[in-house]
């Protein structure tokens, strides 16, 4: 269990300073991503920031997140930590919070956490859905959580091409940033594509993914499935490095962060 108490000395005296780790789910349709963005209110990182600030009467509480998901794209499993000084217990945290927040964000969970956990550098891995409907109808009522395919895509296609996928690979021919300045190498161990009725599911489980990653992948594996593409030129197209090569970036509001791994866990 993650617990690890640490003391900050301030002048009136000595005064518990817990570092929480926290469990967020939400709907990210109209923020602009997990970060802090320029000119805008509108990201999950500033309204958790936001309500912890208030409920512990601090200027500023910086929330570290276990990763920056994108403009529009949601969380199940967000992992993200805080230092805090506040008599509330994890429940009561979780409890202030989810008062506070919008309808569209909600604390899953609250625990104590060592003093050492940081949720980005201690992931050992995440797990993302990437979500596609394939009904003849319209998906009314989930239409902000999926990618409305017009093509039904050959399973069987994205499956062959899938297997090349996975491993540790170069993948700068699925990153969206062409001036990276750091490793586009990414271990990807997982890669699953179900059907459960009308929804298609892609399922990706690796040790970080690169900006864009998971969108572009799931574009690329769709034109595959479409015809567009030759289920066997993986390879190639992963040494080229060329990001103009591979598929099209599907939608992010498709896309949901599923689970943080860590060893605790």
């Amino acid at each position: 269990m993650e617990i690890f108490l640490f003391r900050d000395y301030f002048a009136g005296g000595d005064r518990m300073k817990i570092n929480y780790k926290m469990i967020l789910a939400y709907d990210g349709s109209r923020y602009y991503g997990w970060e802090h963005q320029p000119n805008t209110d509108l990201t999950i990182q500033g309204k958790v920031e936001s309500v912890l600030q208030k409920m512990t009467g601090e200027e500023t509480i910086e929330v570290i997140g276990a990763g920056r998901t994108d403009a529009g794209v949601h969380a199940k499993g967000m992992v993200c930590n805080a230092v805090m000084d506040t008599p509330m217990k994890p429940d009561e945290i979780r409890d202030y919070m989810n008062r506070y927040f919008p309808d569209d964000i909600c604390v899953r969970e609250v625990r104590v956490a060592s003093d050492r956990f940081h949720s980005r550098y201690n992931a050992l891995g995440k797990t993302y859905c990437y979500t596609c409907y394939v009904g003849d109808l319209k998906p009314v009522f989930n239409r902000r959580y999926v990618y409305v395919c017009e093509r039904m895509p050959d399973i069987e296609r994205m499956k062959r091409a899938a297997q090349d996928l996975i491993g540790t690979h170069d993948y700068a021919s699925f990153c969206a940033n062409p001036k990276m300045k750091k490793s586009t190498v990414r271990k990807v161990d997982r890669i699953d594509i179900s059907r459960n009725g009308d929804y298609l599911n892609f399922t990706f489980h690796g040790t970080g993914f690169l900006q864009h990653m998971v969108r572009i992948l799931t574009g690329t594996l769709l034109e595959i499935g479409w015809g567009d593409r030759d289920p066997g030129s993986i390879p190639d197209l992963i040494d080229a490095k060329k990001r103009a090569l591979a598929g099209f970036t599907a939608p992010a509001k498709g896309l949901c962060l599923m689970k943080v791994d860590y060893h605790l866990d």
